[in-house]
């Protein structure tokens, strides 16, 4: 991933020198069980031991003439080792794959690790702007029209719940993920011995395969690719509400704007939502890569490397992007600005219109029959919405259009309104009386 989207933390997990130091890792765990199993001259273990990582520059001049990354990170080491010859013993009975898969594994799961830790961070940030908006009403949308009142607490507390459960879903998946092997070629454990797996994969915080084929099968790492993509997408779901509530039109929601920020190198009034727009740009990256990974489920009988050029690009890209995903959505969240009056007034806009659904109820309650309550309802909605058509926003404030046109409608058909029913039904609080419950589950939210 290029460095702009790269934090650190998540960029030293997957810099090559890291992994050259795990590999060394594993390869010291291995040659310490065989020399503690007899099976290799324990002198060997020490020289090994001290030999420093190669840089990734002398690997890579290695790899250009053996186009084998493997022999290369071998050879490099070896080059390090006093003596040399205590060397011969690293890597000893296993497969490229044993090394291969194992590490990664361990890379897996400390971006996991950091992962779940910004998921944490933004699960709580989401869940205390959710509580402190829990009274502050707002027009809720279906369609992007206009439905019935709500309030913005309980709109951003079905992202803080979304947004937990994907970190739960990350969770189980760096479980899945925490997996090596030490099985050589094919996964037969013809040349070592499945002890050394046992005690290496301990040392890792790991566990052995159940069985591997050479390669640790995929599926553990599809479940990881999609848990990513799944906060990746809940975070987009939250960068889309304020991008929508950002619009001049709307002017609910304001991103933060720091001073000497510029919106527009044209346009000097702009103040754009530009990180809602990268997040929901990249979480789209990131669900890119999920089908390319599951691609490398199913392999040629027990090996082929056609998921390895994938994950090269695919893993460290991926949690990259994420981390820098959640990182911008809790800074989205802690620092918007959201204006109470403004989404009072738009709730307000259409003169009443929202409370058409409580209207209907009462009048049903009144005696009428469904069919009669919503034909008269509908017939007072349409020439509200006729009269707003077209009128400026100031005009359309107040709740007095709806209710009289109600009133004439209600005329015209010989009835008269249950007119303090009304007046409840016209009483925005009424809507969300009863989200006390969904509150108090939030705040045990953690």
């Amino acid at each position: 991933m290029i460095p702009r989207y790269t934090l650190p933390d998540m960029g030293r997990v997957w810099s090559d020198a890291h992994k050259y130091e795990l590999w060394c890792r594993v390869e010291v765990l291995v040659l310490e069980a065989h020399a503690q199993a007899g099976t290799v001259p324990a002198d060997v273990v020490e020289p090994v031991r001290n030999a420093p990582p190669p840089t990734p520059e002398a690997v890579a001049e290695v790899e250009a003439v053996t186009d084998h990354d493997v022999i290369a990170f071998l050879t490099a080491w070896a080059d390090n080792t006093t003596p040399r010859s205590a060397a011969a013993y690293v890597h000893y009975g296993m497969t490229s794959s044993d090394l291969l898969d194992t590490a990664l594994a361990v890379q897996l799961v400390e971006a996991t690790d950091i992962l779940l830790a910004k998921a944490d961070r933004l699960v709580a940030v989401l869940r205390d702007h959710a509580l402190a908006h829990r009274t502050t009403l707002r027009v809720g949308r279906t369609h992007g029209i206009h439905a019935e009142p709500d309030v913005w607490g309980h709109r951003v507390a079905d992202f803080a719940f979304a947004m937990a459960r994907s970190r739960d879903r990350l969770r189980r998946a760096r479980s899945a993920v925490a997996v090596g092997t030490l099985s050589g070629p094919v996964g037969t454990y013809s040349n070592i011995d499945p002890a050394i797996e046992t005690s290496v994969m301990a040392a890792l915080g790991l566990r052995p395969a159940d069985v591997a084929t050479q390669v640790v099968m995929r599926d553990g790492i599809g479940e990881w690719i999609s848990a990513l993509a799944l906060i990746a997408t809940v975070c987009e779901a939250v960068a889309l509400e304020v991008r929508h509530g950002q619009r001049s039109e709307l002017g609910e929601l304001a991103e933060p704007f720091r001073t000497g920020q510029k919106g527009s190198s044209a346009m000097p009034h702009k103040k754009n939502p530009i990180r809602s727009e990268r997040i929901c740009g990249l979480a789209r990256v990131i669900r890119g890569y999920v089908t390319p990974v599951l691609e490398g489920v199913p392999l040629w009988h027990e090996r082929d490397i056609s998921h390895s050029s994938v994950e090269r690009v695919a893993l460290p890209d991926a949690s990259i992007v994420c981390d820098y995903v959640l990182h911008l959505t809790t800074g989205l969240i802690s620092g918007l600005t959201v204006d109470a009056a403004r989404m009072r007034a738009n709730l307000d806009l259409t003169g009443g219109l929202v409370y058409s659904s409580a209207v209907l109820l009462e009048l049903v309650r009144a005696g009428m029959t469904r069919e009669d309550a919503y034909a008269l309802v509908q017939a007072a909605a349409m020439t509200v919405f006729s009269g707003l058509s077209g009128a400026p926003q100031d005009a359309r404030q107040g709740a007095e259009p709806f209710r009289d046109a109600l009133r004439k409608e209600a005329a015209t058909r010989g009835q008269t309104l249950p007119e303090q029913a009304i007046d409840r039904a016209f009483r925005p609080e009424r809507y969300t009386e009863r989200l006390a419950p969904v509150f108090d589950r939030l705040a045990r939210l953690s």
